[in-house]
């Protein structure tokens, strides 16, 4: 298991905070790059699960997920439009100093 949180970024998610992340050595995937798109929050969740990143994603629908007991290594959540992309770099970036990947399993952290 990484001892850095690695993330994944949902579809919803504007490019330019995974390209942020990435110019501080975070290592991401994102759902087009792993040939997700319109994939199920289902399908989303469960390759982010596989691959242990945590999921960061605009989409409610992966909070009813998380709530209806669905395993998942974790999930960072900010409602679309309440931050800027710089709050909410500086967000997954403060998750990703100071949390392991255990302190995430099956939890959901908001930005």
């Amino acid at each position: 298991m990484p001892k850095t949180i690695r993330f994944h970024i949902d579809e919803n998610v504007h490019h330019a905070v995974a390209t942020a992340l990435r110019t501080y050595g975070i290592n991401i995937t994102t759902t087009t790059e792993a040939g997700l798109i319109s994939a199920s929050d289902s399908e989303q969740i469960s390759f982010a699960r596989k691959e242990n990143r945590v999921l960061f994603t605009h989409d409610r629908d992966f909070l009813q997920l998380h709530d209806a007991g669905v395993n998942h290594a974790g999930i960072a959540y900010c409602a679309k439009g309440s931050r800027s992309i710089g709050e909410i770099v500086q967000g997954l970036i403060l998750i990703w100093k100071i949390l392991d990947p255990e302190d995430m399993q099956n939890q959901v952290e908001f930005l």
